[in-house]
C-alpha cells in the first residue's frame, strides 16, 4: 500500500467536475479522483480546519465513532472497478478491526476530520496513478494559489 495525502481539491475544466487530487507521500504520483460538489466542499472544509456551530455529515461521523469508543483507523482505496474508485474505512474499537465499505471522498474527508492516514492499493494506483512532470508541478502550484482564494460553497454553484 501507498500512502498518500490530499494534495488539492480542483475543478476539470472540460467536464467542470471537482477532481480530488491524492499524492503518494514522499513521491511525484498522483492519483485524480472524481468528486461530487458537496464532497469537494466537505474535504475543503477539513483541510482548512473550518469550525461550525453545528456538525456536518462528516463531523456527525467523526462523533459516532468516538461516541462508541472508536476511532479511524485509516483510509485504504483498494478497488478501481470501471472507472469508479472504492474505498474502505477501516475502524478500531478495542481489539476489533471493522472494514466498512464508503466512497474515496468520504473516507477522506472523514480521515482529514480525525487525523487518520489514507492509503492506495499499490495496484490502484498502478493503474490510475499519474507522475507529474516539472511542467505539471507548476502548473498545480499555481491552480493551489488560485484556489486558496475559493469559498468551498462556490463547489455547488460551479462558479469556479
Amino acid at each position: 500500500m501507498i500512502e498518500v495525502r490530499v494534495e488539492a481539491v480542483l475543478i476539470e475544466q472540460s467536464s467542470n467536475t471537482p477532481v480530488m487530487l491524492l499524492r503518494e507521500v514522499g513521491g511525484s504520483r498522483v492519483l485524480p479522483v472524481f468528486i461530487g460538489p458537496a464532497e469537494a466542499s466537505a474535504i475543503i472544509y477539513a483541510l482548512e480546519k473550518t469550525q461550525f456551530v453545528r456538525p456536518l455529515t462528516l463531523d456527525l461521523m467523526r462523533n459516532v465513532i468516538t461516541g462508541l469508543n472508536g476511532r479511524v483507523r485509516q483510509v485504504v482505496i483498494n478497488r478501481l472497478d470501471d472507472e469508479t474508485f472504492f474505498a474502505e474505512l477501516v475502524l478500531e474499537s478495542g481489539e476489533q478491526l471493522v472494514a466498512i465499505d464508503a466512497r474515496p471522498s468520504d473516507s477522506v474527508g472523514l480521515a482529514l476530520r480525525v487525523g487518520a492516514p489514507i492509503f492506495v492499493e499499490d495496484e490502484v494506483m498502478e493503474r490510475a496513478g499519474q507522475w507529474l512532470s516539472d511542467e505539471e508541478e507548476t502548473r498545480l502550484k499555481e491552480l493551489r494559489e488560485r484556489m486558496r482564494k475559493v469559498e468551498p460553497e462556490d463547489f455547488g454553484n460551479y462558479q469556479i
